[in-house]
């Protein structure tokens, strides 16, 4: 933060104030004017926000609306700082320009633990800086990790203070007046004797004009930070004129549908697509390789989707197997299995006194195996991509979380230089860390690249999408406790086993960033190596495997399956001492106040201990991600013998609230999400080829089935959590822990089946 806050003072183009651009290599600075375009009466006050004529703002977006209200939480902040009305803000998309970076998702996977940071090995240290180096200088512009308000809450607010004091010296050097008998209300700048101009008339004169020193308001003073105020996609969203990706129309377009092989990892052999080629509307065949990490297959061309989709279907093509043999899910479930049983330690993340000590000395010793499978995302709107390839350039038009890696995959399958790829990314109908990944982008430029210059559409099937997903990894977990002759748990030890994420992904969209040997990925344990529980003795390892089976980043990644490892099995412990789960966790975390204060807080309004209708009760569970802390308490019964809902009870600390209801629906969202994981959600591979298809057999919840959800918020001058994935991991083991006080069944594995 402290570098971000000295480029703000930093002269930039024409003397405008430029975040991020000065420091960059000058290949890099053609996006001050890809993104900032001269335009007569606009004017750039820096590298985030433009003043337009009549006074309005344009504020530069770097992050993809997906759903998560970042289009509306980024701009309050702005109006906030800048004393304008919400109304008044515009955004313009950044596209993939590197000023914009966000490296959270990349140090995210970097392993340490809080508390004892000096612990780590010194191959990790230099690991973790190597990274993160690299990372700032590639300037990744990701939206992800629950990141977005964080990653701007400091620099987006001092932009637009500095533009507020750039904008009242202007006023002040043209009238001629001190800067301290200004004052500015809904982008007005007015003086006592009368004089006055709206941000539109004082922007050119601003741009020229240092800000001299910026200071943020005083949370006593916001007016906006805070507040429920509406999304400002909704209207649009609602009326239809909002962009999604499947919404771009363009002159002379055509449609693509792809078909790739059932089995992961495969390949076609012999295609025979002469009658596919005669039905109507049908252009062509094109074949796939295996872009970015997906199986390969081919894309057929129409002059609509349905044309091109029947056309897909009905080409003859004999599949191959993939070389290393067929995949096959529960075979790697037992295999996990053995993994965390075996006596092979695999990657310590976390250790604190000695449990082998403590386990030799116990009174008893608790043990239990967990499970979790793979998941799809099963985003509403499939996987889709728009390109156009012609006189040497490429554009893009596609729903991303990573639109400078899109645009790296494009040039490098088109052949052409980054700088001859435009991408404009569109709102997306659902990511969850799917859209993190960019094969559907190189499929769609590989089409283009046989379509003579027109642009082409290629949309997934709902199938195709299911079943060439970049999985939630299937991971196993072996928890082992040891308690006293007193009844008091002396030792924690958890091992976990399942494919790491992180260098995947980098090996399929930054290969810069990944090398011949894995690095430990903090998000197979994450979750589990930083318990807040004042356990004596701990250990928390994972054995990293590599089992073939696509993997990508799923919303909360390991905290979703983690937290129900560890949160269930605290249940257990709560069981053997004889507690009360609410109680037991209290005498665990005396030296944890914020998350005490969130557990305690859950538990009251819940309303825990107290009566509930016969054939109902309780579980909770307490889980922090994403900076944030969760405690969830759900209320479950059973009807014709599966697992009902009925009313889950949350409390969070996220720091700072930008904006209530917008968290508050996210908390919804959440619970929704998980409760479909948690009840139906599997994914099962037999013979390389994934079962499940549809949504028939990979159901999501229903509004009939959703229970009531209330959000209650701890008031804090922390800076801003994690919104969007925090809510995800305490629903399962919540459920699970009801389940277990309503049936006196202890159910380890996911789906939850009673």
């Amino acid at each position: 933060m402290k570098r971000r806050t000295w480029l703000l003072s930093a002269a930039g183009l024409t003397g405008a104030l430029v975040i991020g651009w000065g420091v960059l290599p000058p290949r890099s600075r053609t996006g001050a004017a890809r993104l900032w375009p001269p335009v007569d009466g606009e004017v750039a006050l820096n590298g985030w926000l433009k003043i337009l004529p009549d006074g309005s703002v344009v504020l530069a977006m770097p992050r993809s609306e997906m759903g998560q209200g970042v289009h509306t939480a980024l701009p309050m902040l702005v109006a906030e700082e800048l004393d304008v009305a919400l109304s008044r803000i515009r955004i313009q998309q950044a596209g993939a320009d590197k000023i914009f970076g966000n490296v959270s998702l990349l140090t995210a996977s970097l392993p340490f633990h809080p508390h004892e940071i000096e612990a780590r090995p010194t191959k990790v240290k230099v690991g973790e800086w190597v990274v993160s180096k690299v990372a700032r200088e590639l300037g990744i512009n990701a939206t992800g990790g629950s990141t977005s308000v964080a990653d701007a809450w400091t620099v987006l607010r001092l932009a637009a203070a500095t533009a507020r004091a750039s904008l009242l010296g202007a006023a002040s050097l043209q009238w001629r007046l001190p800067m301290a008998e200004l004052t500015v209300a809904d982008g007005v700048v007015s003086h006592p004797s009368g004089k006055s101009a709206h941000y539109g008339e004082l922007a050119k004169f601003a741009a020229a004009t240092p800000s001299g020193a910026v200071t943020l308001k005083d949370r006593k003073d916001w007016k906006v930070i805070g507040q429920s105020v509406p999304r400002t996609d909704i209207p649009a969203k609602v009326d239809g004129t909002a962009q999604f990706g499947l919404d771009v129309r363009l002159p002379g377009m055509v449609y693509a549908a792809i078909r790739l092989c059932p089995m992961l990892g495969g390949s076609p052999g012999a295609i025979n697509a002469n009658a596919a080629l005669a039905m109507p509307g049908v252009e062509r065949l094109v074949r796939l390789q295996g872009f970015a990490g997906t199986t390969a297959g081919f894309a057929v061309v129409g002059k609509s989707w349905w044309q091109a989709q029947q056309a897909a279907q009905a080409v003859q093509v004999e599949w191959q197997q993939r070389p290393a043999g067929p995949l096959d899910s529960r075979q790697i479930e037992q295999e996990l299995e053995a993994a965390v049983k075996s006596k092979e330690g695999g990657f310590t993340f976390y250790e604190t006194g000695d449990t082998g000590q403590a386990e030799a000395g116990a009174a008893r010793k608790i043990e239990a195996v967990y499970h979790a499978p793979y998941l799809a995302h099963a985003t509403m709107e499939p996987m889709n991509c728009t390109a156009q390839v012609k006189d040497g350039k490429v554009s893009i038009w596609a729903p991303t979380q990573v639109p400078q890696m899109g645009a790296a995959i494009a040039a490098r399958v088109a052949g052409v230089d980054i700088d001859d790829v435009d991408l404009t990314v569109t709102l997306l109908g659902g990511g969850f860390g799917r859209r993190l990944e960019v094969d559907y982008i190189a499929q769609a430029v590989r089409v283009a690249m046989d379509c003579g210059g027109r642009p082409v559409q290629l949309i997934w099937s709902r199938e195709e999408d299911t079943t060439h997903d970049f999985y939630r990894p299937m991971h196993v977990a072996l928890l082992r406790a040891a308690v006293d002759a007193h009844g008091q748990v002396t030792s924690l030890r958890i091992k976990s086993a399942g494919d790491a994420i992180s260098p995947r992904w980098m090996e399929r969209g930054i290969p810069l960033l990944a090398g011949p040997i894995d690095m430990p990925d903090k998000t197979t344990a994450e979750g589990l190596f930083d318990l807040p529980y004042s356990f004596a003795n701990q250990q928390m390892s994972h054995v990293a495997t590599r089992k073939g089976v696509p993997v990508g980043f799923w919303r909360s990644v390991g905290h979703s399956h983690n937290a129900f490892f560890s949160e269930c099995f605290m249940d257990e412990l709560a069981l053997e001492a004889k507690q009360d789960p609410v109680a037991f966790r209290r005498q665990l975390l005396k030296d944890a106040p914020r998350y005490m204060a969130v557990l305690n807080l859950a538990a009251s309004k819940a309303s825990w201990g107290g009566l509930l209708p016969v054939g109902q009760a309780r579980g909770i569970a307490l889980h922090e991600s994403f900076g944030s802390i969760v405690a969830q308490v759900a209320e479950v019964s059973l009807v014709n013998g599966k697992p009902r809902v009925h009313r889950v009870v949350c409390a969070m600390d996220c720091g700072t609230v930008v904006n209530p209801g917008v968290v508050a629906q996210q908390m919804e969202s959440s619970v929704v999400f998980a409760l479909t994981a948690a009840l139906h959600g599997q994914v099962d591979i037999v013979d390389g080829a994934v079962q499940q298809k549809n949504f028939p057999n990979y159901p999501m919840l229903q509004m009939a089935q959703a229970p009531v959800v209330q959000t209650h918020l701890i008031v804090s001058t922390r800076p801003p959590g994690g919104v969007g994935e925090p809510g995800v991991p305490p629903l399962a083991p919540a459920v699970a822990n009801a389940l277990f006080a309503l049936t006196g069944k202890r159910v380890r594995k996911l789906p939850l089946q009673v």
